[in-house]
């Protein structure tokens, strides 16, 4: 692959992701941009092309259509894609990802996982607890309001 950037993927379709296409469209680096599944907004800009027919939850279908459709970055926003892995997956096809890997995406997707790792490494955060039963969740409320 050149240096310069022939096709990029945005994946997501919110304001975020919005903001991201916003200012790729403007790289001269970017010949292409599509956006998985997008937004009417984001399909009024400039280089891009929505992409509807593939789900944001489907990994493998969206690694082959990077594959087929020679794409050489994939700018991941959503927090669920990269929770289930999309980064590590199109890293394993060859395909640069702009986002976390699996375990990276841990710390925003599992707030549980995040707040043990906050107190096991000494990290200041809120006290927290985790329930399975209301009851017990109104308690803790209760103890400390």
């Amino acid at each position: 692959m050149s240096a310069t950037l022939k096709n990029v993927l945005v994946v997501g379709g919110g304001g975020r992701e919005h903001a991201m296409c916003w200012k790729l469209v403007q790289s001269p680096k970017v010949a292409k941009l599509y956006a998985l599944p997008g937004s009417p907004g984001i399909g009024q800009l400039e280089k891009v092309t929505l992409v509807s027919d593939i789900s944001v939850k489907n990994l493998d279908a969206i690694v082959a259509w990077c594959k087929s459709n020679a794409i050489d970055l994939v700018a991941v926003g959503p927090e669920d894609p990269l929770a289930q892995g999309i980064g590590d997956k199109l890293q394993a096809a060859g395909i640069k990802c702009f986002g976390p890997s699996l375990k990276g995406a841990q710390i925003e997707a599992d707030k549980n996982w995040s707040k043990d790792f906050m107190h096991r490494h000494g990290i200041p955060t809120a006290r927290y607890s985790s329930f399975t039963k209301a009851d017990d969740a109104k308690a803790f409320i209760r103890r400390y309001v």
